[in-house]
Parts: C-alpha cells; structure tokens; sequence
C-alpha cells in the first residue's frame, strides 16, 4: 500500500498553478476540436451565444452556462440516429472506424444513451487510473478480480480493457445470471478482489453463508471496489462491508469513462480521490443545481458536478450537468496524503425531493438511518404517494426492524431515527415498520423509492 498520487508521474511534477496552465492549454484544443468535428458543437455555441473568442482563461469557461446534460445528450443521439444511421450522437467527433469500445447507461429513466462509446486513444487515457487505483490496494499484475456487474453493452463493461491492461484478470460475471452463479465462480477462481455495487456487496455477504455454508471472509479478498450508488461513503455501511469480508472496501468512480477517482485505504472514509486531472474537470466545476450558477470550487462547497473533456477523441462532452450532488475537499487527505481534490457524492439532483420547502437527497436520510444498525437492518425505501419532486408531509419512510426487535424497543428506536432526521435534515417523517428480510435486495443497485401513485 501507498499514498495516493495523480496516476500520471508527469502531473504530480507540477505546482497547482502549472497544472491549471496545463489543463487550460488541454481545453482550448479539446474546445477546437470538438467545434472542427462537430456540427452539435457549433450549434449549442451559437445558441448560447457563447464566443470561443471571449473564453480567455479556466475561470471563464467555469462561469459559462451548462452545455449539456441528459435530455441534450438523447436529442443528439436521435439526431443521429435519422441523419447518419448510428447512435453514437451528432457529436461525435472520431470516425466511426475508429471506436473502438461502446456502452451504455441503463436506460432506466428513458432510451439507453451511447455515453461510453470510446475510441483506443480514450481507453488508454483511463488506462493510468484504473492502474493506480489497482496498484493501491495491492492488486497485482497476474491476480485476478471477480467483476460482478450487469455486462454487456452496459456502461461497466467499458472498464474491462483498462483492467486487463493494468495486468489483472477480471472474472467478469453477469450479475443477472444469479447469485449462485457469483457464488460459484468467485469459488472456482480464487479471486484476490471483487468489483460490484454496495448493494450487491451486502447482499452476497448475506446469501453465501445461507448458500454454501461459508461467510464471504473465507473468499480471503484483499478488496472490494465498489461503484453506481452511495454506500461506502456511509460509515455504516462501510464498516458492514468490511467486516463481513475482513478487507478495505474502496469507494470509485469514473463518470462518462473519464475522471477516474477512488477512496484510500482508510478505516474513515476522506472522499474518491481525482487522480486524473488531465482527462476531466470533474469534480472541480460546479453550480447550484436550483439556480445553474457557478459554485466555487472551496474546501467543503457543495454543487452539481458539471464534466469537461479534455482529451477525449470519440465524444467528447463540455460542460455537462452529471446530475451527482457532490462535496468536495481541498486540503491534502489527512491520511494518505494525496494533494489534489477529493469528493464524496452526497445525492442525486434528480432525486431530491421537497418537503416543507426544504431540498431533501435520500442519500442523506439513508446516512442518518443506517446509524441505527443493528436496531435496524439498514434496508429501507422512501414511499412516495405522488410523483416528486414535491411531497406532501409527512414522508413515508419504510424500514426494516432488526433480528430480535421487540414493539417497545421498535418504538423508542422510532423516536430516535425521528428526532435525528429532524435535527440533522430538517425532516420530521413517518416510519412505516416492517420485519427484517422483508424488503427485496438488488443485485444492482437498491431503489430508493417505492411509488404508491
């Protein structure tokens, strides 16, 4: 194990202000070439009435508007789809010969987007993060890494390459085949580490000792990786996650295939740290999701992180609203020492729901809750009656009661969850109970809302 730095030497050789010039020089020519390449670009600018002219330096380009998000990003796919005939979105800027690896989102909010779609030149941009975050933990060339996501043309899937070219064996495993499937593989292949999402993670750790009798530990994993929702930056379930399996679990991210940023081996959790500035902005351009104004990026501010290209050949993306509510950190990690920014995501902007007139992220009432484990398991869902974002108090909140809880002790752990939901979030819900093992788990990601309407 080692302290954290910038995956590529030659950036971590730079002051902060050498590093600033450098991704300044890296976005005017990714500005250049997407405005050469793409017909979306220079519409989007005219529209805006944005003048490259007038973009003299990194703070001006912080303070233009939003660009693109998600809607723009499926109009510009359909775009393509009646024009050229293919779903790569009219900005793409490389050939179509040239990409070499393309994924999706889910599409579980609408059609799946093409986001991941990747030219040699991209994968090997993200090569040097995924090393780094390897290299770590103490994963080493030759071992091999149990990868169980949803595979396929699914967005996880784009992160195969970079593995194998940093030396390791991903034993990728499609979480829709089952849990006995995992289970069996992640037995026959003696994995050193697993790549999954928290829920997964959790869940496995129930059902292998109810499957084979044995508990997750006997799988002797150095790490657990874990990405797509919030979980390890909560210390509860971190701290779950890591005695169940007796090794670190590290929180990572890398939207859009690009910023690549991870957590250090820390018992407390200080953030994903950005090792990559050279590909990506994120997480240092923010603005207020309400208002679209920019934030400052300053020690413990808090906004929408916005994503920039800066080196990316197929499609590059300037100035998107990711949608992640993000906090960030801007002094040196107390424990590793990594110099550069940190962040921990604390919701999703659209998932924030108003009660009361206060913005409320799930993500934040599932903090407060999973505080209370063991009186409760940690599972729960937001019962929504109506469609968000507005709701009509009080919020209906489904938890699962622990092993063994009797209805007096469920009733005063009612009123504690009450009153540190309304001192720390401003919220006073009601709780709907139920028996532990009663709320389906998630092979991929838990949903935090059950709609009632």
């Amino acid at each position: 194990m080692h302290g954290i730095r910038y995956a590529s030497q030659g950036i971590n050789s730079l002051s902060e202000e050498q590093l600033r010039a450098h991704q300044w020089m890296l976005l005017q020519q990714q500005i250049s070439y997407c405005l050469d390449n793409s017909t979306y670009y220079r519409k989007r600018f005219k529209d805006l009435d944005v003048e490259v002219g007038d973009i003299k330096g990194l703070d001006d380009f912080l303070a233009l508007p939003v660009l693109m998000g998600k809607d723009q990003e499926r109009l510009a796919q359909n775009e393509s789809l009646e024009k050229q005939g293919h779903p790569f979105s009219s900005y793409l800027c490389a050939r179509l010969d040239q990409i070499a690896v393309t994924a999706t989102t889910s599409g579980t909010t609408g059609d799946p987007t093409f986001t991941y779609t990747l030219t040699h030149s991209d994968l090997r941009h993200l090569n040097s993060g995924i090393s780094s975050m390897m290299n770590h933990a103490g994963i080493l060339p030759g071992e091999r890494v149990l990868f169980a996501h949803a595979l396929g043309i699914y967005a996880t899937s784009a992160v195969l390459p970079p593995l194998r070219n940093s030396g390791v064996l991903p034993i990728d495993v499609d979480v829709r085949g089952g849990t006995d499937a995992i289970l069996k593989f992640a037995q026959m292949t003696s994995p050193t580490a697993l790549m999954t999402t928290p829920s997964l993670a959790q869940y496995l750790a129930e059902a292998m000792p109810q499957k084979t009798g044995k508990p997750v530990s006997s799988l002797n994993l150095k790490a657990v990786f874990v990405v797509g929702e919030i979980g390890a930056g909560i210390p509860e379930i971190k701290e779950k996650i890591e005695s169940a399996y007796g090794c670190r679990v590290y929180d990572w991210i890398a939207p859009f295939a690009q910023t690549l940023a991870f957590s250090c081996n820390s018992h407390e959790y200080h953030g994903m740290h950005a090792v990559t500035p050279e590909i990506d902005l994120y997480p240092l351009d923010l603005i207020d999701p309400e208002t679209g104004r920019h934030v400052e990026p300053v020690d413990g501010a808090i906004g929408e992180a916005i994503c920039t290209s800066l080196n990316r050949q197929a499609r590059p993306i300037l100035k998107y609203a990711t949608g992640d509510i993000v906090q960030i950190y801007r002094n040196e990690c107390p424990n590793c020492g990594f110099k550069g920014p940190r962040f921990k995501v604390i919701g999703r902007s659209d998932d924030m729901l108003i009660v009361k007139g206060a913005n409320i992220y799930p993500a934040s009432i599932r903090t407060v809750i999973n505080e209370f484990v063991p009186q409760i398991t940690g599972q729960m869902r937001i019962v929504l009656n109506q469609p968000p974002p507005r709701v009509e108090p009080p919020l209906l909140i489904k938890v699962e009661k622990g092993e063994g809880m009797t209805d007096e002790a469920v009733k005063d752990v009612d009123a504690k969850i009450k009153n540190a939901l309304h001192t720390r979030i401003r919220l006073t819900p009601a709780i709907e109970w139920v028996n532990a093992g009663e709320l389906e788990r998630a092979v991929t990601k838990t949903p935090m809302f059950e709609k009632r309407y």
